[in-house]
């Protein structure tokens, strides 16, 4: 891939995974479009979504003390116009896009509870929409941009749940979903040189966990194992610049993985271990 500053876009980065990459790319030099709907402290949350700590402002400051360039976007990805609006203003003012970060999603308290599907909130299911359907309107107005430059990579950031029972059905349902739209894409993509992967992290420090781990002693005492969330932008980096990166377009990849593949650790020091063994296999298929 190409040498010149990568331009990225990585939704649904004002915390958690998504903020991690961001700031991880920014490390690495990248201007990153850090995209999400949390403007300050006051933004108002969907019904049922927790209230977490984080902003796009503080993300894009993050990853410009980095060194990298970030750009703060607001963003609400269940509006599509306000998606296209996105990306015709990253192709304005950078004039090309390197990386798609698909990472957006909603997570309603409900989700997390061990109570059946149908007794929790329908709004639950509402991932389908953020989480899945915004990731293929986004690739849908990145592609053309990639497909120009002859260039370009796109990333689904899924999980272990595609293949094994986790959180609830729609959560499960929207992670096989990006796996299969990665396959997919990739075949449409690969005749001009642009990849699609979708990639598992393991169990990550979020905010999130990290409030948990307040709570839920079992979550406390297991903290050091797991990923942080600048790691898997760390990998994002490494697989963008394989000179192979086209032989791994398709595929459902496991980011300790291909870490250890890359010779990446994270930035604690640590080697993660896959979690393979515990929580399942990509599809066949897909792997």
């Amino acid at each position: 891939m190409s040498e010149s500053t990568i331009v990225a876009v990585v939704t649904g980065a004002s915390r958690g995974v998504g903020r991690g990459i961001a700031i991880a790319l920014g490390g690495k030099g990248a201007t990153v479009y850090v995209v999400g709907r949390t403007q300050s402290d006051d933004t108002p949350r969907a019904t049922g979504e927790a209230v977490l700590p984080g902003t796009i402002y503080d993300a894009a400051a993050a990853v410009t003390a980095a060194g990298g360039h970030g750009i703060a976007v607001t963003c609400d990805m269940t509006d599509s116009a306000q998606i296209i609006a996105l990306f015709k203003q990253v192709e304005r003012e950078s004039g090309r896009l390197d990386i798609l970060v698909n990472n957006a999603a909603f997570v309603h308290n409900d989700m997390l509870m061990a109570t059946p599907f149908w007794e929790k909130s329908l709004a639950v299911g509402n991932i389908l929409d953020v989480g899945l359907r915004c990731h293929y309107t986004a690739s849908h107005q990145a592609a053309p941009m990639m497909v120009r430059q002859k260039q370009g990579l796109i990333v689904n950031i899924s999980f272990f749940g595609a293949v094994s029972k986790f959180h609830d059905p729609a959560y499960g349902a929207s992670k096989a979903g990006l796996d299969k739209m990665a396959f997919d894409m990739a075949d449409e993509l690969r005749p001009h040189n642009v990849a699609a992967i979708s990639l598992w992290p393991g169990i990550v420090a979020t905010e999130r966990v990290q409030q948990m781990a307040e709570h839920i002693a079992e979550v406390k005492d297991q903290m050091d194992t797991f990923e942080t969330p600048q790691f898997s932008g760390l990998v994002i980096d490494a697989l963008y610049r394989d000179p192979d990166l086209l032989s791994l377009s398709g595929k459902t990849l496991i980011g300790a993985e291909l870490a250890k593949h890359y010779g990446i650790r994270d930035i604690d020091g640590k080697q993660p271990d896959s979690l393979r063994n515990s929580m399942g296999n990509p599809h066949p298929a897909f792997s």
